[in-house]
């Protein structure tokens, strides 16, 4: 696993058991980013916004 800021990467509890999927590293910010496609980058959400996402998400 790589670190970034410190936090380190783990599959998302909310990716199935397929190839797609993404990782998050949770920590003051959630990182996110594409299993496949570790080296494109990642997307940083502040903590309120993330559960909100996931809030919106699971709600339907």
């Amino acid at each position: 696993m790589t670190m970034v800021h410190g936090l380190e990467w783990h599959k998302s509890s909310y990716s199935t058991g397929s190839e797609n999927c993404v990782e998050v590293a949770e920590g003051m910010s959630v990182l996110l980013r594409d299993t496949q496609n570790r080296d494109l980058g990642h997307l940083e959400f502040a903590t309120p916004e993330w559960t909100a996402l996931l809030n919106t998400l699971t709600s339907k």
